[in-house]
């Protein structure tokens, strides 16, 4: 038996099983430049574009909850108006769709857009009442307001999350 070629046997042996576990580190871990498994890098970046998501969100609504000073009230009022009337226009489309429905469907969603329609007619109560506001009383006025059309949008959102579950497929 010569030692040689014992020697070589072994060595190409290791060679295969450290090729072997080379390949196979990249098959699993398939990992990015800073040491990352490609699925954790996505979950990274999953988890980053929600935050990014939420942060927009959160200016969005800092900006619709901005404090507008008695100077501004004008243009409170027809920012103001303009989303009341879009969420009226979108009651309206609903509406419609509701009765298209049958049986007890018909009957729950007439209750909960009768709820939001309820909410909305106070908020347009709170709007009306800052178009008419003094500088004395604006703060508070512009705080009710600003309750009453939160209340509306949570309403709101939570009779299309019905809806959607109820009547989309």
């Amino acid at each position: 038996m010569d030692l040689g070629s014992t020697n070589g046997s072994i060595m190409k042996r290791t060679l295969r099983v450290f090729a072997c576990f080379l390949v196979t580190g990249l098959l699993a871990g398939c990992t990015s430049t800073n040491g990352e498994s490609a699925a954790l890098a996505k979950l990274r970046a999953n988890a980053e574009t929600q935050a990014n998501k939420a942060a927009a969100e959160t200016k969005v609504a800092e900006q619709a909850s901005q404090d507008y000073s008695y100077a501004q009230r004008a243009q409170f009022v027809d920012k103001t108006k303009r989303d009341l009337d879009e969420i009226h226009e979108e009651l309206e489309r609903l509406t419609s769709k509701v009765e298209k429905l049958d049986g007890a469907a018909k009957v729950d969603a007439k209750t909960k857009l009768a709820a939001v329609q309820d909410k909305w007619t106070q908020a347009k109560k709170q709007l009306d009442r800052a178009e008419s506001a003094t500088e004395s009383g604006w703060n508070e006025v512009q705080g009710g307001f600003k309750k009453a059309y939160g209340e509306l949008k949570d309403s709101f959102n939570e009779m299309l999350q019905w809806l959607g579950d109820k009547i989309a497929p």
